[in-house]
């Protein structure tokens, strides 16, 4: 049997806490139960795509739905024509774009390649968004039954706020990266456990395979897994000194194994993404660090919960909502701390880990209300090109309180759990005096003493402050939005004459981080199938930093600003120059425009430029490979 005091998902000290060990041998009903609740919640979060999911997108982020979906097609088309998934030329051609320099999500696009080619990536977007939110939770449900409670209840309210936290549903409009995080339950498992005698080799290799998998899901989490990680090992050496001391050439070796066996998995996926074409270093003017956590945000309720209230965006809502815990759950985690940091080993790393991450998120300036101060925060003191940490949001950080606090309800239910379970013990055994230890077997630390018969309504109690404090909390169905199909021009295939290869198709408005979303997606339902200028990603600028988007060439920053202004500006020979020195640097070979409210003026616009268009299907069509030879 392994020490417990050498991991420290567990506390080894059986008088402070009752041991946490499991039997082998475990009911599956309930963690099916938990599972499928988890599968339930996360359909109902996407309720409103499958409503029409082939014509709705996310009303808070539609841009970042539209390059998910883009996401899954690039994946299925890498697989179909067996092509380099780090790098893609069917956006901002002909230049391309750099996949590992971008949110990717490559290791869900490339597998799931066969199910998007048969459903489709609007389809495949909405189905795997929902299983995401519960994997994570089921993991989570995992983690905390397996090592840290006795209470499968505990454990699945534990679990329920790893997937499906407020910040976790924020991020769930658009960003499916943030909440496919099914992994971190796993890889802080076996990172806690690289200690344990004679194993190193194995979760070493474990470990090493599950960071490789992680890199190419979401490398920012993965970093703030590792910084919570981290701190964990340190609060508990801390804590623990005898304990690390044995423990700690074991779990260095282990550690070794794992660096290794990333380091080679990973080497040319990172070289790629620093050194290879379309490659950045840092984003232009460090724009992230000011995105600091309000202050106020922690006790607010989040806009997509059954308690929040969308007119608070106004005043705190200028960032992620990555914390908005509501008061309820605060003032329980504050009273949990207190009660249970004595007893618990695993409380009082929390404590910690919610204490630090919450410190580190305030940003450069501290943040009340929506009103930024005069006091200085710790972001203030952090260079904006310091490697790993450039391209960060300090408000993301709090996504570490929020795993913290999933794991504190856990402890806090399983805490209450446990004075039931004492009082029906001391029935059991009526020989035991109140406040004796029970005898320890072979295998499990003794457990804590019974309480007396008085108490047994702080079982109730806790169930009830649990809930009390979650339940405000539980989601809403994300909101959506009606967008626009393609032009039937676009999906029944009408393009192909105009587009061979080599050649791109050029769609007005040209797509952009701002403007072009529908067109962004005529590339994504058409299976990828024709390049287009353009795009929603980064890249490099001139000097090498990372900017949004494609460097606007003359022909496209004069598209945008005909659309802002309504109204077609006087056109000059060097404005009809420059457009066709624009399409031959895109390799065009024809420009499309379909319906969009500004349609007329666009019309207007480029007939001014490159001639009249002809009427094809429902678009209007301009040939230009004649222009552009």
């Amino acid at each position: 049997m392994v020490d417990p005091s050498l991991n420290p998902l567990t506390d080894a000290d059986p008088a402070e806490v009752e041991s946490t060990r499991r039997p082998r041998r475990r009911p599956a009903r309930a963690d099916l139960l938990a599972l499928g609740a988890y599968v339930l919640l996360g359909v109902f979060v996407c309720l409103n795509y499958w409503g029409d999911v082939t014509g709705r997108v996310s009303s808070h982020l539609p841009t970042d739905h539209s390059w998910f979906e883009w996401l899954f097609a690039h994946g299925a088309y890498s697989v179909r024509h067996l092509e380099n998934p780090l790098f893609t030329a069917q956006q901002n051609a002909p230049d391309g774009v750099n996949m590992m320099a971008n949110t990717s999500l490559l290791g869900v696009t490339v597998p799931l390649a066969p199910l998007t080619m048969l459903l489709g990536p609007q389809v495949m977007y909405a189905l795997y968004l929902g299983a995401a939110l519960a994997a994570t939770a089921g993991t989570g449900y995992w983690m905390l039954s397996r090592h840290l409670v006795r209470s499968r209840a505990a454990a699945f309210v534990g679990g329920a706020f790893l997937g499906f936290a407020p910040g976790i549903i924020h991020h769930a409009n658009g960003q499916p990266n943030f909440v496919s995080n099914f992994l971190l339950p796993l890889i802080v498992v076996r990172v806690l456990r690289l200690g344990e005698p004679g194993r190193w080799r194995r979760n070493g290799l474990v470990l090493g395979a599950l960071v490789t998998y992680q890199i190419f899901i979401n490398e920012e989490m993965l970093l703030l897994t590792a910084l919570a990680c981290l701190v964990v090992v340190l609060a508990y050496a801390v804590q623990r000194p005898a304990a690390t001391r044995a423990a700690v050439g074991t779990f260095l070796a282990g550690l070794g194994v794992a660096g290794g066996l990333a380091l080679v998995l990973a080497a040319y996926p990172i070289w790629f993404q620093f050194n290879g074409p379309q490659s950045y270093r840092g984003l232009q003017g460090g724009v992230f660090h000011n995105w600091g956590e309000d202050l106020v945000a922690f006790v607010t309720f989040a806009r997509d919960t059954w308690a929040g209230d969308p007119a608070v965006e106004k005043t705190i809502g200028l960032t992620e909502q990555n914390t908005w815990f509501g008061w309820p759950l605060v003032l329980l985690s504050v009273v949990a701390l207190v009660l249970l940091v004595r007893r618990s080993l695993p409380a009082r790393i929390a404590a910690v880990l919610i204490v630090v991450f919450t410190v580190a998120s305030i940003g450069p300036r501290v943040r009340f209300n929506g009103v930024e101060t005069g006091v200085r925060g710790p972001w203030s003191y952090v260079p904006d090109d310091l490697p790993l940490v450039e391209m960060m949001m300090p408000t993301r950080l709090t996504l570490v309180v929020a795993a913290a606090v999933g794991v504190l309800l856990a402890l806090t239910w399983d805490a209450a759990h446990r004075q039931g379970r004492t009082v029906a013990d001391q029935r059991r055994v009526p020989a035991q005096r109140v406040g004796e230890a029970a005898p320890a077997t072979s295998d499990e630390p003794s457990p804590p003493a019974p309480v007396a018969a008085g108490r047994r309504w702080l079982r109730p109690v806790g169930y009830a402050a649990v809930a009390l404090a979650v339940l405000p909390l539980f989601p809403r169905p994300l909101p959506a939005q009606q967008i626009d199909p393609p032009p039937h021009f676009i999906s029944a295939g009408g393009w192909r004459p105009y587009v061979p290869a080599g050649r791109t198709l050029v769609p007005v408005p040209i797509p952009s981080n701002v403007h072009g979303l529908p067109t962004l997606r005529w590339s994504a339902l058409t299976r990828q199938e024709f390049p287009v200028p353009g795009g929603y990603f980064i890249g490099p600028n001139e000097l090498g930093e990372g900017v949004f988007g494609a460097p606007n060439r003359p022909t496209s920053t004069l598209i945008y600003s005909t659309m802002d202004a309504g109204a077609v500006p006087v056109l000059t020979d060097e404005n009809r120059r420059q457009a066709v020195e624009d399409l031959r640097f895109w390799r065009a070979s024809v420009v499309v425009l379909g319906a969009h409210p500004r349609e007329a003026v666009l019309r207007e616009l480029v007939t001014g430029l490159i001639g009249p268009p002809q009427r094809v299907d429902d678009v209007w069509v301009w040939d230009v490979r004649a222009l552009v030879s």
